[in-house]
């Protein structure tokens, strides 16, 4: 007898613990919607034709589904982690998996609302001591709020979408009037995104508390940036040109469900915040996600996600604390992801400090910024259920010329 797709090891990274959620297609056909079994997606149309699921699931994009709730949500996940160790479950399913291998990705959500946060202190004090090498490296507002800015949600891209190098005016220290053209410092952002599901009435706000209720799941991030773009535009407004060129994000959306056992404490926020981002002891988190980031291969970087330091429920809480509403697939980022060392700095920016220690990549060359044909690969584990190891799924993307 021939072994079936669905016998994986009890640790197995894509296990019946993890079940992320994507949308792919085979060349030229629509798209549908899956969750990844393995090696394996699972049409999930097909297998939940008669459940109280099935038209939320039949569309190309998870937000109908999205707009059914938590409580949908884990009935899903429950139902199919029944099934897939169930025999006659088995059977059922086994006809609608289809190998990951040879399917063509895309976007699981239509993105309805794209913020990105500056949620890491070791980030934005490296930029501080970059920009700032004489001045506080945090500004004064930094330990107060979880500080962002509203992106552009049409140019998030799915993984293994080609980036195009953007163009756009900059001015050196060495130039007398600003010039136009390709950016010379693109650059990488490693980070998580929350995807979000739910919709709240403009003029309300969802309390820390409840939170949590609204954060579907994760996917790791590259917030592409184009840095000399972005220092010339950024005062006094912020992001704008040099940010929203493109963002990548991965295929797969991890449950928040799944990463329970990932769950820590978060680090000590002095001074204390204000009420409105304050709330229970276990609705106050981070997430012990290790980050690896490869350079053509070459592996430059491993951030640490739990060194963030605002949870993502405050996050959010602040994203509509001013009666700002939610949509099913907002979609809100936490800004850099990086450590205390070196080796864990996740841009490019602070790991060569702004051009001035160059990377030596594996075969032999050096960086400051990308280069055309450069490739960036972003992946990530997290600790699951009885000691295993949950792999997110990847987001990778590679430069190419100024059109």
């Amino acid at each position: 007898m021939s072994r079936s797709p669905l016998d994986l090891p009890a640790d197995h990274p894509y296990g019946t613990d993890h079940l992320p959620y994507g949308a792919v297609s085979r060349a030229g056909s629509q798209p549908w919607l899956a969750v990844r079994v393995g090696d394996s997606a699972l049409d999930l149309a097909a297998v939940t034709r008669g459940t109280p699921w099935s038209e939320a699931l039949s569309g190309p994009v998870l937000n109908p589904f999205l707009d059914l709730g938590p409580r949908a949500w884990a009935g899903l996940r429950s139902w199919l982690q029944e099934q897939l160790v169930d025999e006659r479950g088995r059977a059922l399913l086994e006809p609608h998996l289809h190998a990951v291998d040879g399917l063509v990705p895309h976007l699981p959500v239509a993105v309805a609302d794209y913020v990105d946060f500056y949620a890491g202190e070791h980030h934005a004090t490296n930029v501080g001591r970059i920009f700032r090498p004489d001045g506080e490296p945090l500004t004064p507002n930094w330990k107060h709020l979880p500080i962002g800015y509203h992106g552009r949600s049409s140019t998030v891209v799915v993984s293994g979408t080609d980036v195009v190098r953007p163009r756009g005016q900059r001015k050196g220290k060495d130039d007398p009037v600003p010039v136009f053209g390709p950016s010379v410092r693109l650059d990488i952002e490693a980070e998580l995104a929350f995807v979000v599901g739910g919709g709240t009435s403009l003029g309300t706000s969802v309390p820390v508390d409840e939170a949590t209720g609204h954060l579907f799941g994760v996917a790791l991030f590259n917030d592409w940036s184009a840095r000399d773009v972005q220092a010339w535009e950024y005062v006094p407004l912020g992001p704008f040109l040099g940010k929203s060129f493109a963002s990548s994000m991965a295929a797969w959306i991890t449950p928040l469900a799944a990463l329970e056992r990932a769950r820590v404490a978060l680090p000590p926020q002095d001074p204390e915040p204000l009420p409105y981002l304050s709330g229970r002891p276990e609705n106050l988190f981070g997430l012990d996600l290790t980050m690896e980031v490869r350079l053509n291969g070459t592996l430059v970087s491993r951030p640490p996600y739990r060194a963030m330091y605002w949870s993502p429920t405050q996050m959010l809480a602040h994203l509509t604390v001013n009666g700002a509403s939610l949509r099913s697939g907002d979609l809100f980022a936490s800004g850099t992801v990086s450590g205390t060392q070196p080796q864990e700095r996740g841009s490019l920016l602070e790991l060569t400090w702004n051009g001035t220690e160059p990377l030596r990549l594996a075969d032999g060359s050096s960086r400051t910024f990308l280069q055309d044909g450069d490739t960036v690969t972003i992946t990530a584990t997290a600790p699951g259920p009885a000691g295993g190891v949950l792999r997110l799924a990847e987001v990778t993307g590679t430069v190419r010329p100024a059109t």
